[in-house]
């Protein structure tokens, strides 16, 4: 895989606008007016889109490394931290879904840990009631989007045995879609995370069949909102463009694990990858195309409120969180 271009982005369906600061005039409308709030909302406007970052799930693990660098030694990803300031250790991911609401429909993507995640509540599976904090009344959500099947990103589909987002379409991408309803995923190690994804795609994903939209790259979602192609963590892992007036972002799902980690050295080996050189040529494609294009980007697992730029840094890239920029 090489970088990922406009022309590349156009050729997908995807329409790219050649502007250099994209968002530098975002007009944001933070709930907070502080992304570090413990309220778990951040709120900003792209074009004429409102989007909300919502925080699922808090919880201190122990990392990156494996996490981040199974291929490499421990010391080494301790020493990268270290670098950085960060405990070598320990770190704080974040787990967030993102809403954007299109002023004609409400777009939420990934449905974090639900009742069955990797972070138990309380610590997670919170975004049904943080949606409401924001004023968004679940069975109002039009269309959840899913970057793709792990645990932690389609266990909120389902609430004490029924669809807790009864209204809206589920869009999925088809190869992703594929690969997790074939018996053969059940066939894996019951203690690893293939398995527990697919035991949770049948009891969260299949039984709402009827609404599942199955999307490709390059599709859009509604419009404005794009299909790109991100495989490695998943077969069929996707990335979306978000595009309104001139404004951009990227939801990237899991193509970072760790904001200093994964960029740093992008092709350092992910405990989750399900096909590690898939992964890691997604990364500098995507990282490439980030901070040659100066995109905003949502990152699902980077600290919250999970936003922010992606600047070329020798031979990877630095991640530069979201503080004021945003803001009006």
């Amino acid at each position: 895989m090489t970088g990922w271009t406009r022309r590349r982005l156009a050729a997908s369906g995807v329409a790219i606008l050649a502007a250099p600061a994209l968002l530098r005039n975002a007009g944001a409308a933070p709930l907070s007016g502080d992304p570090s709030d413990t309220s778990g909302l951040y709120r900003f406007t792209l074009g004429a889109f409102t989007v909300t970052a919502i925080l699922d799930a808090a919880a201190m693990i122990d990392g990156p490394w494996p996490i981040v660098g199974e291929d490499r030694p421990r010391t080494e990803v301790e020493a990268l931290m270290r670098e950085n300031r960060l405990p070598p250790d320990r770190f704080k991911p974040g787990f967030t879904p993102i809403l954007v609401d299109t002023g004609r429909e409400r777009v939420l993507f990934d449905t974090g840990n639900g009742e069955v995640g990797f972070v138990k509540r309380p610590a997670g599976g919170r975004l049904a009631e943080r949606l409401r904090a924001a004023g968004h009344d679940p069975g109002g959500i039009d269309h959840v989007v899913l970057t793709h099947c792990h645990t932690d990103h389609i266990g909120g589909l389902m609430e004490a045995g029924r669809p807790a987002f009864p209204n809206a379409t589920i869009a999925v991408g088809a190869a992703e879609l594929d690969f997790w309803t074939k018996d053969a995923r059940l066939g894996s190690a019951p203690e690893g995370n293939e398995h527990t994804s697919a035991l949770v795609v049948r009891s969260h994903l299949v039984p709402q069949v009827a609404r599942i939209r199955t999307i490709r790259p390059g599709e859009e979602v509604v419009p404005g909102i794009a299909a790109v192609a991100a495989p490695g963590h998943t077969p069929g892992h996707l990335a979306y463009h978000v595009e309104n007036a001139g404004r951009r972002m990227l939801i990237w799902g899991d193509c970072a694990h760790h904001e200093v980690a994964s960029l740093a050295r992008p092709d350092w080996h992910a405990l989750f990858d399900m096909d590690k050189a898939m992964g890691a040529a997604t990364r500098r494609s995507l990282y490439g195309m980030a901070a040659a294009d100066e995109i905003l980007v949502a990152g699902y697992h980077t600290a919250f409120p999970s936003l922010g730029y992606v600047v070329a840094m020798g031979t990877g890239y630095r991640w530069i969180p979201v503080s004021y920029q945003l803001d009006p």
